[in-house]
């Protein structure tokens, strides 16, 4: 059951690689019928035009604040134009909507990289690896560039670990939460 989606609502989803936060944006844009939107893409995006392996890229960006400025910057301009699921690591600092919903997805580390290297096809030691090396970078450059400290999940509405349960019933939970805050008219 869905409830309808109000314009100026904005659906922000977070977390580290292997959370499966790109999966549930998509679902809970699908349900919702609404736009999706995911700062990763746009990270991935500039590192192949660029010809470059995202850990590589990540390494990059570490020396040019400029990169994370841009994909930022158009993270924003695509929740200016209304009711969407923004997904990426600062979407929830960087949405630019005071009506905002952010939910912050996790998992032990070890099932973030089983989930990494499934999907990637590489072995388990590469998936840990490229982790590891992924989220030391991120920790470095939006302390550098933000003085965002993102291990403090203080401002998050909720933190959910998707190991818990399977992906459908991690979607259901999303789906009844922005339902419910939906009916009772949340800011």
């Amino acid at each position: 059951m869905t409830a309808a989606f109000p314009e100026d609502l904005i659906i922000t989803i977070s977390g580290p690689a292997g959370s499966g936060k790109s999966h549930c944006a998509t679902r809970i844009a699908e349900r919702f019928g609404i736009p999706c939107h995911s700062a990763g893409a746009v990270f991935r995006a500039m590192a192949a035009e660029r010809g470059v392996p995202v850990v590589e890229f990540s390494k990059i960006a570490e020396a040019d604040p400029e990169i994370d400025r841009e994909v930022d910057r158009r993270t924003a301009d695509l929740a200016k134009k209304g009711a969407s699921v923004m997904e990426g690591r600062l979407v929830a600092w960087f949405s630019g909507r005071e009506r905002r919903l952010s939910f912050y997805l996790t998992a032990p580390f070890e099932e973030r990289a089983r989930r990494i290297a499934e999907r990637e096809s590489i072995s388990l030691k590469d998936a840990s690896s490229r982790t590891r090396a992924r989220e030391a970078s991120e920790r470095r450059r939006y302390r550098k560039l933000y003085s965002l400290d993102i291990s403090d999940l203080s401002s998050y509405d909720f933190v959910i670990n998707t190991a818990k349960w399977d992906k459908e019933a991690i979607i259901d939970l999303l789906e009844s939460i922005v339902s419910l805050h939906i009916k009772r008219g949340g800011p």
